[in-house]
């Protein structure tokens, strides 16, 4: 039996089935990543939605911020 890919890879795998371009890509797994990151390692199928909307409030106070 095969192993499943990590998520980034699965990420990395339909991107570029869907033949985006590179920077798309990395932007992609940036986000992913500080999403991760803020969710203190969290795997993402394990955070709820609420937590979602957390760092998403998150990203809008920084957004904020810097406007």
């Amino acid at each position: 039996m095969t192993a499943q890919p990590k998520l980034l890879e699965q990420v990395r795998n339909v991107i570029r089935r869907k033949h985006y371009w590179y920077e798309t890509e990395k932007s992609e797994i940036n986000w992913i990543k500080r999403f991760i990151a803020f969710h203190n390692m969290t795997p993402p199928r394990s955070i709820p939605a609420p937590k979602v909307e957390t760092f998403l409030t998150h990203l809008a106070k920084m957004a904020e911020k810097t406007a």
